[in-house]
């Protein structure tokens, strides 16, 4: 008997993927072989290999990947709907408030405190606070994207990307959910192999997340036509044949929209924030974040510049005609 669409979900948290947190912090350590610190602490590694649960609260939980690919689902199930959800009740709270959001993004409506309380957490309202932040942090993690508040005087909160970045779905027709944090772990691996890597490299990574060529993923869809076609389009990869390789073989590098919007720095400090790490136990990495850094300051202040220069210059000619 086929199994329902709400219970192939439940059946996809129970499995205990993609605990994200542990995924990215293993693909780290795939990329910087040599480094002498170690990014996934030992006992949560041991936890994870022994089939431990994960906290509640802590980014890695089993019901991240429900809470995402249920807000990303075409189904029109009420709010009300939580068979086989998590049993505690924050986290009930935190797997409807993630769902309450990601319906508001999709169809770009104000995002209120007052609404949130009325809609989802209702009688716990006085962890209101509580269950913000992990929501927050799931959204975060998963999607790439913070829930921000942009009118404190009306509690008003809006989801934007990480990083700066300006890539939305939305404008394409994509009604699923933002695809900002697998974009955000591709450009983190393609920094930290030295601002490339071979095809081989990424799929490896993307592996490790639940991620294969050809098959259909019930939060990010099919992750190839993504990576070579949907990012490429969009300008923030460059796929391309190696050099002089025979037989041919490809690689990834950031293209010129992740150039102009991406910091090395946020990144870095994002990726290692993943695991509890620090930029500085890369070194060549964090050298470079620092004069990425330094680039972009002077981008800005000569921007600033010129723009005054042209404000200056317009007011004179006004003045001249005036006289």
């Amino acid at each position: 008997e086929q199994q329902s669409p709400n219970r192939q979900l439940c059946s996809f948290v129970t499995s205990g993927r993609p605990r994200q947190a542990a995924q990215v912090s293993e693909a780290l350590e795939e990329t910087s072989p040599s480094s002498s610190h170690p990014l996934m602490p030992g006992d949560l590694k041991e936890a994870l290999a022994a089939g431990a649960p994960s906290t509640p609260h802590s980014p890695q939980s089993a019901y991240l990947s429900y809470i995402v690919i249920e807000a990303g689902s075409a189904s029109s199930n009420p709010l009300s709907e939580t068979e086989d959800l998590p049993t505690d009740p924050l986290d009930e709270k935190v797997t409807l408030l993630v769902q309450f959001l990601l319906r508001k993004y999709q169809m770009r409506e104000l995002i209120t405190k007052a609404d949130m309380i009325d809609e989802v957490i209702k009688e716990y309202k006085d962890d209101f606070l509580e269950i913000l932040r992990r929501a927050s942090e799931c959204i975060g993690l998963v999607l790439g994207i913070d829930v921000k508040e942009v009118d404190p005087s009306s509690h008003s909160y809006a989801l934007v990307n990480k990083l700066g970045l300006t890539y939305d779905v939305r404008l394409s027709g994509d009604e699923g959910v933002p695809k900002t944090g697998l974009l955000i772990v591709i450009l983190g691996v393609i920094f930290m192999k030295g601002n490339h890597a071979t095809e081989e490299e990424i799929w490896k990574v993307l592996n490790m997340m639940d991620l294969y060529s050809g098959r259909r993923h019930v939060v990010f869809g099919e992750p190839r036509k993504l990576i070579t076609q949907d990012l490429v389009r969009e300008k923030y990869l460059e796929y391309r044949q190696v050099p002089s390789s025979n037989p041919p073989r490809y690689e990834f590098l950031w293209g010129p929209r992740a150039h102009a919007e991406a910091s090395k720095m946020k990144l870095l400090e994002f990726l290692t924030k993943i695991h509890g790490s620090d930029p500085t136990c890369f070194p060549s990495q964090y050298e470079e974040a620092l004069r990425d850094e330094v680039e972009r300051a002077s981008a800005r202040n000569t921007s600033l510049f010129v723009k005054q220069i042209v404000k200056l210059t317009i007011f004179f000619c006004d003045l001249e005609k005036i006289t």
